[in-house]
C-alpha cells in the first residue's frame, strides 16, 4: 500500500529563496524524523513564496498510512511560516 499527498503551501515570511528553503528544510527534516515518510518539493523552485510538497509513505496498513499523512499534514500545520492550501491525497 503506497499513499501519496501533494501540498501545496503559501511562505507569507521571508522574501528570499534563501529564507523559503530554511523553513522548508526544517518542514521537511520533521516530517522525515516524526513520521518516517519520504519528503520533497516538488515544483516552484524558484518562487519564495510557494512550494508543492510530496509526501509518501509505503505500509502494508491502509488505515495506519492514512494516519501517518494525517499527522504529517497537521504538522505542516502547525509551522506558522506557511500555509497549507491544496492538499490532493493519493492511493496507489
Amino acid at each position: 500500500m503506497i499513499l501519496y499527498a501533494e501540498v501545496e503551501c503559501m511562505l507569507y515570511e521571508g522574501n528570499s529563496l534563501k529564507a523559503k528553503r530554511s523553513v522548508l528544510k526544517r518542514v521537511m527534516n520533521k516530517l522525515r524524523q516524526s513520521f518516517n515518510v519520504s519528503v520533497t518539493e516538488l515544483e516552484f523552485h524558484d518562487l519564495w513564496q510557494r512550494t508543492k510538497l510530496g509526501i509518501v509513505i509505503i505500509s502494508t496498513d491502509y488505515v495506519h498510512a492514512e494516519k501517518v499523512i494525517q499527522q504529517a499534514l497537521h504538522t505542516i500545520d502547525s509551522f506558522s511560516e506557511l500555509e497549507r492550501t491544496i492538499t490532493n491525497i493519493e492511493r496507489l
